[in-house]
């Protein structure tokens, strides 16, 4: 877990997430590549699920409809999402037993016994449900305060993304994009957005997609193409890169699979959702175990220490050790994958589904 300075919160950005309305009236998200999924999952009667990203509940409630008596544990970092499968687990009558926690509290917080559970899923990345409140601040098309909290108000000294952006030092916000956007004009943006936050301090989303906009030529607005050449927000990276910094997302993505390795009986599956290369990198290393080191080595540190009067990025062991430090994998995997490659979605399913477009699914028997 990172160690954040104290005092640096914009408390008018403030969202109780305690307080947000549920969303499960309105129709699901249909999970991308849903079939290829239950395919790779193979279940059972009578066997143990765990979706560690429970999310809308899309997947938990696809998996309780294809095969009678199993068990989901569905288990999310969310405070609403939590609220959500404890509401889908009185629909199905003690088939789903919510779970209220990061990747990194899987084994020692939420006492799930070591061996006890047949298929993981893991769906890495933000929930569209997350995307489609706007008081959420993780969408860049809706303007809402500048937050990006996946726990919601759980930890009271967790910085929002607007605590990101006003505090940290130009240098430490250029690495910051640059690691976890991939954004190549990190530095103007950076330097945009420091030259704006001296003026008024950057607490909406659409506060900062104009800032970045603003760094960037108007033919250049929406230059850049998505997966299915749609015209892409020049600020999208930069809503990626601190969504992922603030949220500590490549730490707990790797602790949540050393946690699936630790929790899948011998025989058990797990089927790995990547949205981004970051995450498709990390879980194809991990899954061939190969050296996370030098993974971690590609990112900036995840401590804040006090500096002159900003905020500066330390190295305090790098991405990839899931909070305790980098791990280096032995040479014998203890996976086989249980398909070549990786698999991507159908051309005619991101027609009804579009923000699948960048999904890779990988899939591995545990041994």
């Amino acid at each position: 877990m990172h160690v954040w300075a104290s005092g640096l919160s914009y408390r008018h950005c403030h969202q109780n997430t305690s307080q947000l309305p549920l969303f499960a009236e309105q129709p699901l998200h249909k999970p991308v590549m849903l079939n290829e999924v239950l395919h790779c999952l193979d279940i059972h009667p009578g066997q143990v699920v765990l979706d560690m990203t429970f999310g809308g509940g899309g997947h938990t409630k696809e998996i309780l409809n294809a095969c009678s008596d199993v068990t989901v544990l569905a288990l999310d970092r969310d405070p609403v999402a939590f609220r959500l499968a404890q509401q889908l687990a009185k629909q199905y009558n003690g088939r789903v037993q919510p779970l209220l926690g990061r990747f990194s509290e899987l084994l020692l917080q939420l006492e799930v016994e070591p061996g006890s559970v047949d298929a993981v899923l893991l769906d890495a990345g933000c929930s569209s449900m997350q995307m489609d409140q706007p008081q959420r601040g993780f969408s860049l098309s809706r303007d809402g305060p500048l937050d990006m909290r996946m726990d919601g108000d759980r930890y009271a000294d967790t910085p929002r993304a607007a605590d990101v952006v006003n505090a940290l030092d130009q240098k430490s916000l250029a690495s910051v994009l640059l690691a976890y956007g991939e954004e190549r004009h990190a530095r103007k943006i950076s330097s945009a957005i420091v030259e704006a936050r001296n003026i008024c301090p950057i607490t909406r989303t659409q506060q900062l997609a104009s800032v970045v906009a603003g760094s960037f030529p108007s033919a250049a607005l929406y230059a850049r193409k998505d997966k299915l050449e749609r015209p892409s927000h020049v600020a999208t990276k930069t809503f990626q890169a601190l969504r992922i910094f603030v949220n500590d997302e490549m730490n707990e993505l790797h602790a949540g699979l050393r946690a699936a390795q630790t929790l899948l009986r011998p025989g058990g599956r797990l089927c790995v959702l990547t949205f981004h290369s970051l995450e498709d990198r990390l879980v194809k290393r991990f899954l061939s175990g190969g050296d996370m080191a030098t993974l971690a080595q590609r990112h900036p540190g995840r401590r804040l220490r006090r500096g002159a009067g900003e905020e500066e990025v330390e190295d305090a062991g790098g991405q990839g050790g899931g909070g305790n430090g980098t791990t280096t994998a032995t040479a014998t995997s203890p996976w086989l994958p249980l398909q070549r490659g990786v698999a991507t979605p159908r051309k005619e399913e991101l027609v009804g589904n579009p923000r699948g477009r960048s999904a890779k699914l990988r899939a591995a028997l545990r041994c």
